[in-house]
C-alpha cells in the first residue's frame, strides 16, 4: 500500500484515561474490535473494522492531563520539512518530529487559530485500511472561529487548493488536492452567531461512517454519549455532530442516504 498524497489525511487517533471504556463504547457504537495494546509504545491500541485497520486509541501519558480529543492527520513525505512549513506559517509544533520505530514519524502541531493536528511520514504503517464505508474514517473539517487563518495557513503548509461553497448562510470552504475535496473548513459564525459553546475550542471534527445515522446516535446515546447537532439530512449524507462518555467530539455520516443537491462551488486559491 503506497503512502497517500501529501495533505490527505491518512489517520485518526484520540488518547482516552479509561481505555476499556472507550473500546467498550466504539465497539458498541462503530463496531470496532481492538488489537493488543503495544506497551513498547504506551499501550497504543489499534481499532479495526472488518478486520482493517480504521483508527486508534491510547492512554494519556504519565502525568498527562489532557482532554479527550480525536486527532486527524495529514500525510506528509516528509515530516521534518513539513513541520519546519508549520513553523513558518504562523503555527505551532508541539510535538516531534518523531520516530515512531519502523511505522513512521509523527508530528503534533497547531494552526494559528489553536487548530490542533497530527502530520504523519509513513514508514511501515501507511494509514486507514478502509475508508468512506460503515466503521471506518468518511471526512474531516476543522471548525474555527478564525477561519481566516485556516485559509492561510494550511495551503501553505500544505499543497492545497481552495474551493468555497456559493450560497448559504455559512461559512464553508474545501482544501483540495488536485481534483480531490480531502478537508473541508468551517467557520463558526453563523446567522444565530457563534455555535461552538464558549468553552469549547476551534477543533477537527472527524467524522466516521455509519450505515443508519439514527440507529448509531441510539446506541451512542445509551452508552452515554451526547448528540450536539442533528442529525441532519443534506447533499453529502445523513449527519450529526456527536461526544462520547470522555469528551470527545466526533462526527457521524450515513454517506448512502444524500438529500438535495450539492451546493455549488468556485475556486479561491
Amino acid at each position: 500500500m503506497a503512502a497517500l498524497p501529501e495533505g490527505t489525511p491518512c489517520w485518526a487517533d484520540a488518547m482516552f484515561t479509561d481505555l476499556e471504556g472507550a473500546k467498550a463504547f466504539y465497539g458498541d457504537v462503530l463496531g470496532w474490535t481492538f488489537g493488543e495494546s503495544s506497551s513498547e509504545f504506551g499501550n497504543y491500541t489499534q481499532a479495526y473494522s472488518d478486520g482493517k485497520a480504521v483508527a486508534a486509541i491510547v492512554p494519556p501519558m504519565p502525568g498527562a492531563e489532557a482532554q479527550s480529543a480525536w486527532c486527524l492527520y495529514l500525510a506528509s513525505p516528509d515530516a521534518a520539512a513539513t513541520a519546519e512549513r508549520i513553523r513558518t506559517a504562523g503555527g505551532e509544533v508541539m510535538m516531534g518530529p518523531m520516530t515512531v520505530g519502523d511505522f513512521g514519524t509523527m508530528v503534533i502541531a497547531r494552526d494559528p487559530g489553536g487548530v490542533a493536528f497530527g502530520v504523519w511520514q509513513a514508514g511501515v504503517h501507511v494509514g486507514f485500511e478502509k475508508q468512506d464505508a460503515p466503521g471506518s474514517y468518511a471526512w474531516a473539517e476543522v471548525i474555527t472561529r478564525e477561519p481566516g487563518k485556516a485559509d492561510a495557513f494550511f495551503p501553505a503548509v500544505f499543497p492545497y487548493n481552495v474551493q468555497k461553497m456559493v450560497g448559504g448562510d455559512f461559512d464553508y470552504r474545501m482544501f483540495r488536492v488536485g481534483d480531490r475535496p480531502v478537508l473541508g473548513r468551517m467557520g463558526t459564525e453563523g446567522a444565530e452567531g457563534d455555535f461552538l459553546p464558549p468553552e469549547a475550542p476551534s477543533y477537527i471534527s472527524v467524522y466516521f461512517a455509519v450505515d443508519d445515522t439514527d440507529a448509531a446516535i441510539g446506541r451512542l446515546t445509551a452508552r452515554g454519549g451526547k448528540v450536539y447537532f442533528g442529525p441532519m439530512d443534506s447533499p453529502f449524507g445523513r449527519f450529526a455532530a456527536v461526544g462520547d462518555p470522555q469528551g470527545a467530539a466526533f462526527g457521524l455520516i450515513d454517506l448512502g442516504r444524500t438529500v438535495g443537491e450539492r451546493p455549488a462551488t468556485e475556486s479561491v486559491r
